[in-house]
């Protein structure tokens, strides 16, 4: 019986030759990641221990992002911790604001984050790193603290389920539609601790950023990581952006799925999760109704990328946002906010009726920038829709992507950029 992609890449970090479904392990870790919420809980968790400093100040990653910049005391009080604990540990990937960005979209930018790795942040997003087929995900900060001490974590070795996508997505469709797609299909907990395992000819067909996007809600389905085969897109990503040495696994033959699903990405239409969950999808061809909406966010670690502002940007150009709507882009990086400005995506986005923000986290997470009041709407391309995610218990947030969310800011109503 054989292994699977991330069962593999287990293996080969906790030294043996071979692991199975449910075996618990000890396995090395490469990257440990935490950010402005969860790393001062591992910080003071670390003071328990009575540690002396961190096994490896250059496999650790600090980014301040969720609250960044300040909004407030408590926040300023959580960044002044990270911050003395970088300087104190000389933690060398630390981010301090001008050269921060959301945490998921800034360490494969960085560079910090390659095939094979296996990597564990404290962040439920840090699935996202699968794209680049690494074993990455996320973890508690107890769990955080304890890596950061002794470079290692201990695993229940996932089962997996195979997704194999063939075909070439239309128009419109993207990774976000995409992964949406199979939550709707499968559930919010279809994947329950088990590894998302992409395969196919499809893929060859998704940019990057669709990657990172699907990698990224896997923990939207319950996926104890999602992960994609390291091809000729991802390998030269990595030598765009990284000096690491990488390390290719592949499936083999005769590996184990607990269940397997083909996906026709040519079938696939652009896609909206309606609240309280991202498992409440409909088509757009499926939403007959009129629903109008207060406010659009562009952005967040699942799709503040730069093909996600130049998607947004080709809908809004030569457009207006609607009266009285509110619609906030956010670049996922200051090297995306750059190249953004260079490009003239920013001029486009202020042109229509848009603000930019700096890198943050902000609405997603119901922090700042972005708040809902009582009985508003939002379309957003975050990865959460839950009760009072953004703001009051009583808001609704519908999520898309960024060509459905920029539509929908033109007219005021969630709108398919095809009708436009």
């Amino acid at each position: 019986m054989g292994m699977t992609m991330t069962q593999k890449i287990l293996a080969a970090h906790a030294g043996l030759e071979k692991v199975e479904k449910g075996q618990l392990i000890e396995a090395d870790l490469d990257l440990v990641l935490g950010n402005d919420i969860t790393s001062p809980v591992a910080i003071k968790e670390m003071e328990k221990m009575k540690v002396d400093g961190v096994f490896d100040k250059d496999k650790i990653a600090l980014v301040p992002d969720h609250f960044v910049p300040n909004k407030d005391i408590k926040s300023a009080e959580h960044c002044k911790c990270v911050r003395e604990f970088a300087y104190r540990n000389e933690i060398t990937n630390y981010f301090e604001v001008g050269e921060m960005g959301i945490e998921h979209a800034l360490l494969p930018e960085k560079g910090l984050t390659v095939a094979g790795d296996v990597i564990i942040g404290a962040d439920s997003h840090t699935c996202t790193y699968g794209a680049l087929g690494a074993f990455s995900t996320g973890v508690g900060s107890t769990d955080m603290a304890a890596g950061m001490a002794t470079g290692k974590a201990w695993f229940k070795v996932p089962g997996a389920i195979k997704f194999n996508l063939i075909g070439k997505p239309s128009e419109w469709v993207s990774g976000k539609d995409i992964i949406l797609h199979i939550i709707g299909m499968i559930g919010v907990d279809g994947a329950l601790y088990k590894s998302m395992e992409f395969v196919g000819e499809g893929i060859a067909n998704l940019t990057m950023d669709d990657r990172f996007t699907i990698a990224n809600m896997a923990i939207e389905a319950g996926g104890k990581n999602g992960i994609f085969p390291v091809d000729e897109t991802a390998i030269a990503y990595m030598k765009e952006h990284s000096k690491k040495n990488y390390t290719v696994y592949e499936a083999d033959e005769d590996a184990v799925y607990d269940e397997e699903y083909t996906i026709d990405l040519n079938s696939l239409r652009p896609t909206v999760a309606f609240p309280h969950l991202p498992e409440n999808t409909k088509t757009v061809d499926e939403i007959t109704e009129d629903i109008e909406i207060q406010q659009v966010v562009i952005g967040s670690c699942t799709n503040g990328r730069l093909d996600d502002l130049r998607i947004a940007a080709k809908v809004l150009a030569g457009r207006h946002v609607a009266k009285g709507m509110r619609c906030i882009v956010i670049p996922a990086t200051q090297a995306i906010y750059l190249q953004a400005m260079e490009e003239g995506l920013l001029k486009t986005f202020i042109e229509a009726g848009a603000v930019v923000s700096t890198p943050t986290c902000g609405p997603c997470l119901g922090g700042y920038m972005g708040i809902l009041a009582e009985g508003e709407r939002c379309v957003s391309t975050t990865n959460r829709n839950f009760v009072g995610r953004m703001g009051h218990v009583k808001s609704e947030i519908y999520l898309a992507s960024p060509a459905v969310a920029a539509a929908s800011a033109v007219t005021g109503k969630i709108t398919c950029p095809c009708r436009l």
